[in-house]
């Protein structure tokens, strides 16, 4: 589940987070709720994730619940990856 956190917050940080210092995003960083992601970054990171990982990240997922920390987001993909 490293490498998927890893592939995560490197992910976050080119495309979100261009400029900021990279020890500010850890793996509890409020990403949704903080105001990184708003309703389009959500969008493009799903996107992301199903084309990096192979998943599908169903409407039901697309949320707080399961994409505001990259914690979370990496808990989401591995068990995706698991189950597939």
């Amino acid at each position: 589940m490293d490498d998927i956190r890893d592939t995560v917050r490197g992910y976050i940080l080119r495309e979100f987070l261009v400029g900021e210092d990279p020890s500010e995003l850890t793996e509890e960083t409020p990403l949704i709720t903080g105001g990184v992601l708003d309703s389009l970054t959500t969008l493009k990171l799903v996107v992301f994730l199903e084309n990096e990982f192979g998943v599908s990240i169903e409407a039901h997922e697309a949320g707080v619940e399961h994409l505001d920390t990259v914690s979370r987001i990496a808990r989401l993909v591995a068990s995706k990856t698991r189950a597939a």
